[in-house]
């Protein structure tokens, strides 16, 4: 049996999202495995801001895409974000909300902790 995922605070990683459906293997979850080679380990609330940014950087997240069955980002709702681009929107100064229970451990490869406290939607 896997080893059941842990989030960023070391709990059992919970549910970032079921409506829209996200993670990398639309589980609800930002689960990661080797086939992600993307690391969709943080679980953001987006932004408008961040939707801009995103989309500037070539990944529009807003438009509805049925054929993949994708219904596009609205700000407010919650997502597996890539770690990296978080990272870069962190830098740009557009870093979405993070809610810390539902960011996969895997995403401390890439950021800080205490960037991610910074920015959680509830404080641990």
């Amino acid at each position: 049996m896997a080893e059941r995922p842990h989030n960023v605070l070391g709990g059992p990683l919970e549910l970032c999202s079921a409506l829209p459906l996200t993670g990398f293997y639309r589980t609800g979850c930002c689960d990661t495995g080797p086939e992600d080679v993307g690391n969709h380990t943080v679980c953001v609330c987006v932004t408008a801001e961040f939707l801009a940014f995103s989309r500037a950087r070539g990944n529009d997240l807003s438009t509805p895409m049925p054929m993949f069955g994708f219904p596009g980002l609205q700000p407010g709702d919650r997502w597996c974000l890539c770690a990296e681009r978080w990272a870069e929107a962190l830098a740009a100064g557009v870093a979405p909300p993070v809610r810390l229970e539902a960011t996969n451990r895997r995403a401390l490869e890439v950021l800080d902790l205490d960037d991610l406290k910074r920015h959680a939607l509830d404080p641990a």
